[in-house]
């Protein structure tokens, strides 16, 4: 399927902003990464570079609940393992140069529809991970709290995988993440 612009320009806000952070995704890098005619950026995102950031953190919010929904119904053990590995992926295929545009746009911007944009991605991330968790043999509670813990390490994990071009911390905290959902889910089953 080709994209049209306004498709191409948020594909290209995604990569810049996992690369290089909100201040450094300007409407002339996009066109320079895109090669999006300079005509075609007000005309499509009129509310500016805001609106351009807020679609390209909501696709890319989308895009991950979207590859997690091809796991439900799977136990919670996978749930949390192919969550980690989506994570693993960007680094991968990035080769350490991708990070999580949604934290880019966290840590690096001061725009308080930005920080609500992120953080309503965050609350979708939590929300459908707490449910395929649940559905995955883990209590409500157990799952709503391992859903933040996975959230928050993997973000943590990838960007100083990022920083150091390695996956020795994310590998590390991936095995620490999957000893803990294992040892819930062997709880969750003794208990029942």
């Amino acid at each position: 399927m080709t994209l049209n612009t306004r498709e191409l320009m948020i594909e290209g806000a995604i990569q810049l902003l996992g690369q290089r952070g909100v201040h450094a995704t300007s409407f002339s890098e996009i066109m320079k990464a895109t090669g999006a005619p300079r005509g075609s950026i007000y005309h499509h995102f009129p509310e500016g570079k805001d609106q351009l950031v807020k679609e390209a953190i909501d696709l890319a919010g989308k895009r991950a609940i979207s590859y997690l929904s091809t796991f439900e119904g799977q136990p919670a053990e996978i749930v949390a393992e192919k969550f980690i590995s989506l994570w693993r992926m960007l680094l991968s295929h990035s080769n350490f140069e991708m990070g999580c545009s949604v934290l880019a746009v966290t840590v690096g911007s001061d725009s308080s529809d930005l920080l609500d944009e992120a953080a309503t991605v965050f609350h979708q991330w939590g929300d459908r991970l707490t449910a395929m968790l649940s559905a995955g043999g883990l209590d409500l509670g157990k799952a709503k709290g391992l859903a933040s813990v996975l959230i928050a390490s993997c973000e943590g994990a990838v960007a100083i995988s990022k920083a150091q071009k390695s996956f020795d911390t994310f590998d590390t905290v991936a095995e620490q993440l999957l000893i803990m959902v294992k040892s819930a889910s062997s709880s969750q089953r003794e208990t029942e």
